[in-house]
């Protein structure tokens, strides 16, 4: 498939028109989701890409919320259902998969983590999402196919996570990259998670500095020196972010610019909801 550059997971809508027109095209899926928004369905259903399947967010790509301290509010899902959820839109071991959402990857990024979590080899975020599909003058449809179903078993734990002790050890050791708004990071405000603040030793990386005022990421060489500023490159690195879904975001930029880093997948829904954590609510620390 051809990509933005060569081994980027991310494609250009010029590389998913030509995939598409091979004789191995992908197989698409809508993953578009706001938090607090109204449900991706209903945006789907208005106009997609042709052989689109859609995704809930919600519930195809994570578990029911877990307990206060124990899972966040989107815990990953569990592999049987993950697997029976892409089987029904037509997932293969052996066929390309992209995903993409309105604009800006930051749900369609969660769609491409788990997906390379449970194991298959070829996954791709379409780089600016629907967006950037319509404003190339390209055909969108309202028609639902049904697929041949698929044959995709996930194979869970091929992409690295930590727990909540994990990304403490990493915060003193090595890098735990903060992915929310800064405003979040430093306590000033917390809209949905039990405490304000972040995790102590954490690093604050908003996910909006990945991608440009299009959507699209910022080129890999951007995003490198970016990461590198922040010690990336040198130190075992993992991210969070309020539930997991941003944090993917960003992994994804990360392995745009070529480094790899953990997710913990609890992220600060799980850790602020445990009184037993420690809360931080200054700025960067050093």
């Amino acid at each position: 498939m051809t990509t933005s550059h060569d081994d980027s997971p991310l494609v250009s809508v010029a590389g998913l028109r030509e995939a598409l027109a091979s004789a191995r095209p992908p197989v698409l899926l809508d993953v578009r989701w706001q938090l607090g928004g109204p449900p991706g369905i209903e945006d789907y259903a208005a106009g997609h890409l042709p052989g689109a399947g859609f995704v809930a967010l919600d519930t195809d790509l994570a578990a029911p919320a877990g307990p206060p301290g124990r899972g966040g509010r989107h815990p990953l899902p569990d592999p049987e259902e993950l697997g029976a959820a892409l089987r029904r839109l037509g997932v293969r071991a052996d066929r390309p998969v992209v995903v993409y959402d309105g604009a800006t990857s930051l749900a369609a990024a969660r769609a491409w983590w788990l997906l390379r979590w449970a194991g298959h080899p070829d996954v791709r975020v379409l780089d600016g999402g629907f967006a950037a599909w319509q404003a190339a003058g390209l055909p969108v449809t309202t028609e639902v196919e049904t697929p041949e179903p698929g044959d995709f078993k996930p194979v869970p734990g091929q992409l690295p996570t930590v727990d909540g002790d994990g990304a403490a050890a990493l915060a003193r050791t090595g890098l735990l990259l903060d992915a929310r708004a800064g405003e979040r990071y430093r306590g000033e405000t917390e809209p949905i998670d039990p405490r304000a603040g972040h995790v102590p030793g954490a690093l604050s990386a908003p996910t909006t500095e990945n991608v440009g005022p299009d959507g699209r990421f910022r080129p890999a060489a951007e995003l490198a020196e970016r990461f590198r500023a922040l010690g990336a490159a040198e130190r075992e690195t993992a991210v969070y972010c309020g539930s997991g879904v941003t944090a993917a975001h960003q992994i994804l930029a990360l392995a745009v610019a070529g480094l790899p880093a953990a997710l913990y997948p609890g992220s600060w829904s799980e850790w602020s909801s445990d009184e037993s954590r420690p809360v931080a609510v200054t700025g960067q620390p050093g």
